[in-house]
């Protein structure tokens, strides 16, 4: 290592000791405060700005498996937070809709920390956010993190890909 890095280094480690503290404790917070995981809090949001939804659809908008968000619906459901009912002309289907409860709480929800992540990024000038990605991508490819899973929650306007590891079970 040369000594004139040393010092930039250790900012650059600290930095990314404080963005994962950070996240962190979002998580935590939203746990401690509301009693939901994050991809709980994102079925939430999703059902309370879009409606009732099939679980496939929540499993395509948020980017999980359907076997997770089953699993996800269950314990709303045990919450009491959403409810499924059956498909008006389609009895196959069940719908994923918010409960009085789930719906008051959706309302309260604060924003992840992702999306304010995004919106901070949006304000920059798009070489900034250039220069901001490939560093990004280049601290990635030094600690080899190839098999991490990228994909976020309320990533998009639309469609919000979910910022929890698809396999990992709320």
């Amino acid at each position: 290592m040369y000594e004139e890095n040393e010092m930039l280094i250790k900012d650059i480690v600290g930095a990314i000791r404080k963005f994962v503290r950070a996240v962190s404790l979002d998580t935590f917070k939203m746990s401690r405060e509301y009693g939901l995981t994050g991809p709980q809090s994102a079925v939430l949001r999703t059902l309370f700005k879009e409606g009732s939804l099939s679980s496939a659809s929540l499993s395509r908008r948020l980017y999980v498996t359907p076997s997770n968000i089953t699993g996800i619906i269950d314990r709303l459901e045990n919450k009491g937070f959403v409810e499924r009912t059956k498909k008006k002309g389609d009895r196959r289907i069940a719908l994923i809709e918010l409960t009085e409860s789930g719906n008051m709480l959706s309302s309260e929800l604060p924003d992840p920390i992702e999306k304010r992540l995004i919106s901070e990024l949006a304000d920059l000038e798009p070489e900034h956010v250039r220069i901001l990605a490939l560093v990004m991508n280049q601290i990635l490819n030094l600690i080899d993190a190839k098999g991490v899973n990228s994909e976020f929650l309320e990533l998009h306007h639309g469609h919000e890909p979910d910022h929890e590891n698809k396999k990992l079970k709320p």
